[in-house]
C-alpha cells in the first residue's frame, strides 16, 4: 500500500474512532508513518484529508447504488439496494462511523457542506427514481422515509445498542420494502 492510500486509512480510521477535531496531524502522521509535509503535499490541510476520505465515502455509495440500477423491477432493485446496504454496514463499520460522525458533527458538516448536499441529493434521487415506480404519488416522502429508515439503522447498530438484531431488523426491512 502507497503512504498516500495508507495516510487515508489511517486518518479514516482516527476520524471515526475520535472524531475529526479531537484527531490531531501529528498522531495521523505518525501513526501512518508519514510526514506532516506528505499530507501538505496531497491533500494541503486536514480539511482536504477529511474532504477526500468523504469523497471516497460517497463513491462506495453511489457503487452500491449502481449494482441495485443493474435490476429492472423497482423491488428488485430495492432488494439489491437493502442487501448491499446491510452487508456494506456489517463489513466496513468504520465507513458508516466515519460518516455519521462528519455528518453530526457542526464543524465538520460546514467543512463538508457542500459536498454532504450533493451526496443527499444523489441518494434522494437514486431512490425516488425506485418509489415513483411503486408509487409515483408519493415518491418523495417514501424516499424520505427509505433514507432515514436506513440512517436509523446504522446509527442504532454502530452506535446505541451492543446486541443490535441486525439480521432481523434486515429481514423485516427486506419484507416492508420488496414484498417478500
Amino acid at each position: 500500500m502507497d503512504k498516500r492510500q495508507e495516510l487515508i486509512e489511517t486518518a479514516t480510521k482516527l476520524f471515526s474512532e475520535k472524531g475529526f477535531e479531537n484527531t490531531a496531524l501529528s498522531e495521523i502522521c505518525e501513526k501512518a508513518g508519514v510526514s506532516k509535509g506528505l499530507i501538505s503535499h496531497h491533500f494541503k490541510s486536514k480539511n482536504g484529508l477529511l474532504k477526500e476520505i468523504f469523497k471516497r465515502t460517497t463513491d462506495l455509495i453511489v457503487e452500491m447504488n449502481q449494482t441495485s440500477a443493474k435490476e429492472k423491477s423497482p423491488y428488485v432493485q430495492l432488494k439489491a439496494l437493502i442487501e448491499s446496504f446491510f452487508i456494506q454496514l456489517e463489513a466496513d463499520k468504520l465507513f458508516f462511523q466515519f460518516n455519521l460522525n462528519v455528518i453530526v458533527q457542526p464543524n465538520t458538516r460546514e467543512i463538508l457542506k457542500d459536498l454532504i448536499m450533493e451526496r443527499s441529493a444523489f441518494i434522494l434521487q437514486s431512490t425516488e427514481g425506485l418509489f415513483i415506480k411503486i408509487d409515483p404519488k408519493n415518491s418523495k416522502v417514501l424516499s424520505y422515509l427509505f433514507i432515514a429508515e436506513l440512517d436509523g439503522i446504522a446509527l442504532n447498530y454502530l452506535g446505541i445498542f451492543d446486541d443490535y438484531p441486525l439480521e432481523e431488523i434486515k429481514k423485516q426491512i427486506l419484507k416492508k420494502y420488496t414484498k417478500q
